[in-house]
Formats: structure tokens, sequence, C-alpha cells
């Protein structure tokens, strides 16, 4: 089987699992009187993602090598994603929840920068399609996520300082 399509395979059934995983905690989140923040934008945020995997199946061969290095560097990423959601725990979830009065965190990689996760999906967005030499599809669909992120990371942010009283 081509390598593209093992490499599609993977994230469709990762973010489907994680799809799942988050609908759980959305509820349990909820239940504990957590807040959601920028349900606007988060349709834009699937977009992005679907569309990312289908050009990835549309646009590029799939009898493309894989760079080695890349792939590494894929696999840090994903290393990183799930220390992300095991420090977050129950409270992690593809949307923007608060909860009043728990604490926010700060342990895991929350310690040493904020919105880890974004960035590990940053690398992503980049580093998948140059494992298999889709330079422009990379270039494209980073600059796509960047202009999401921005609205998501404002967002974000305005919620956890309005919550924690981060002013």
């Amino acid at each position: 089987m081509s390598p593209l399509y093992i490499m599609v395979g993977f994230l469709v059934l990762q973010r489907t699992a994680e799809l799942i995983v988050a609908r759980r905690n959305h509820s349990t989140l909820l239940a504990r009187g957590a807040i959601e923040f920028g349900q606007r934008h988060y349709r834009a945020i699937v977009a992005l993602h679907t569309g990312w995997l289908l050009a990835m199946l549309l646009t590029v061969d799939p009898e493309s090598p894989v760079s080695v290095p890349l792939l590494a560097a894929f696999m840090l990423l994903e290393c990183g994603r799930v220390w992300v959601i095991v420090t977050l725990g129950s409270r992690w979830t593809t949307r923007i929840m608060v909860v009043p009065g728990a604490r926010r965190i700060r342990s895991g990689p929350y310690r040493y920068v904020d919105h880890p996760n974004y960035w590990i999906v940053c690398g992503e967005i980049a580093v998948v399609p140059l494992m298999f030499g889709a330079c422009l599809l990379a270039l494209i669909a980073s600059a796509a996520n960047l202009l999401v992120l921005r609205t998501r990371v404002r967002v974000e942010n305005k919620a956890l300082a309005e919550v924690y009283d981060e002013t």
C-alpha cells in the first residue's frame, strides 16, 4: 500500500478518535459548568483539516517517496500531541472550553509554551505534505491554518483571561 494512503489513513483514524474523546470530554466539561467560546470559527477548523487531508489525496502522487527525516519529525510531533492530551486529561477537547473556578493548567508542555497543541498542528500541516515533496500544499495549508489560528488564539486568550482573571 502507498505510504501516502497509510499516512492519510492514520491521520483520519487519529482525528476520528480525537473527536470521540473530545465529544466525551465536552459533555463532561459542560456538566462541570464549563463555558464554551469561539463556536463560530470551529467549522473553519474542521473544514481546514478536512480540506488538508483531501488535498493530500488529490494532489500528492501516491508513489512519492517518503522523507525519513520528516517522518521522524512527524513522529516527534505526535509525541507532543500525546503529551498535550495526557496533560489536559478530561479537559482536552477540540473546542475552547473553560471551567470557572478550575485552575489554569501550567504543567506538561504548558509549562514551556502557550497553546502547545496549535504549535504541533502547525508542524503537522507543514511536515506531512513536505514528507511527500508537496511544498506548495504545505505552504497553502500552513497559510490557511495561520489565518484560522489567528482568530482561534485571540478568542482563546480572551476566554482564558476572562475566566481566570488574567488581565
